[in-house]
């Protein structure tokens, strides 16, 4: 019912679902409860310094997946012999400037002239939003390696291209359409692009121009869900019956609110998507810990999801940023580095 190709009318694509994408509308709403905001939105002193030992990839994963975390949706997944390079921003802020909007809370764990040397056989994005997509990262791996593979929604690739990627090395996806990245040793990994309940553009003049997608990864022994952005929607139900169970499954918790519940589904919301998802395996809390873009505390999304694991009896994998840490089944990574700060 769900799962099928995405609907375009004139220029903007559809969510699988009716949902409200607040407009200016919203902004005056939320004015005023971000000037009455007390909360600790960005930690008073800087969490770290993390860093990432290279030379952990000179050796593959003992289990055949490991995945390093570098902070809010940006991650190096290791699976079955195939390195993605998921949603990477290593741009100072989330946004179109760089003097202004949310800024970093702890520097990149790879700086981004080593970042090339994560050696990842493709980059993938789940949609166009300055914190998925860094535009200064791009521009540097696309220089880096010339050859590197790109895979993104619809639309995203005119996107990529401006940056400076080529137009050769891209490809669009359509919800539910797959495509196969060669690893080494002939290594081979399965991408089918599904639907989320989002929503696109680096403008509020291009909303909805472009794709915006989450992911099924499937290699030769995992299976890992990469939810990206989304509010809570029926359709994870059918996802998790297609293309589960998943070993891994990442889902947002953070930059949430009841004002855009729709697009973002926060710590609730993830906790019942991944029951819907079919409950399987770890759940790795994503789209936190770095920047400030919401009203609640920065620390929030993973207190609230460790207080809800429990009551739920929900397996977490939540590692320190920056650390390769292989995936085991059944075993719980609950890093307390957020508490440091």
């Amino acid at each position: 019912m769900w799962l099928k190709q995405a609907v375009k009318v004139g220029k903007q694509y559809m969510n699988p679902v009716a949902t409200a994408v607040g407009g200016l509308s919203i902004m005056f709403k939320v004015l005023p409860l971000y000037l009455t905001n007390k909360e600790e939105r960005t930690p008073k002193v800087a969490p770290g310094p993390f860093r990432t030992d290279l030379r952990v990839y000179e050796t593959p994963p003992a289990s055949g997946l490991r995945v390093t975390w570098f902070g809010h949706s940006a991650s190096l997944l290791e699976i079955d012999g195939v390195r993605l390079l998921v949603d990477p921003v290593w741009d100072e802020r989330a946004s179109p400037w760089q003097w202004t909007g949310p800024r970093r809370f702890f520097a990149p764990t790879v700086p981004l002239a080593e970042l090339p040397l994560l050696r990842p056989d493709a980059v993938f994005f789940s949609h166009d939003h300055y914190d998925h997509m860094g535009e200064a990262t791009v521009r540097h791996l696309a220089k880096a390696s010339p050859n590197l593979r790109w895979i993104t929604p619809l639309g995203v690739g005119s996107v990529l291209r401006e940056m400076g990627v080529p137009a050769a090395q891209v490809t669009e996806l359509d919800w539910t359409h797959s495509t196969v990245v060669q690893g080494t040793d002939g290594a081979e990994l399965t991408v089918t692009a599904l639907p989320t309940r989002h929503f696109s553009g680096r403008s509020l003049f291009n909303r909805f121009e472009t794709l915006w997608a989450s992911y099924a990864l499937r290699g030769s022994s995992h299976n890992v869900y990469y939810g990206a952005d989304s509010g809570f929607w029926d359709g994870f139900s059918e996802i998790g019956a297609a293309y589960g169970p998943f070993d891994l499954t990442m889902l947002e918790v953070g930059a949430y609110h009841p004002l855009w519940g729709s697009i973002h589904m926060g710590p609730e919301g993830a906790m019942q998507a991944f029951a819907a998802l079919g409950g399987h395996g770890l759940l790795m809390p994503i789209h936190w810990g770095l920047f400030d873009l919401a009203l609640h505390g920065w620390r929030e999304p993973i207190r609230q999801v460790l207080e809800l694991a429990v009551s739920r009896d929900v397996r977490l994998w939540s590692p320190e940023p920056g650390l390769p840490t292989e995936v085991v089944a059944g075993q719980e990574v609950r890093s307390g580095w957020w508490q440091k700060s």
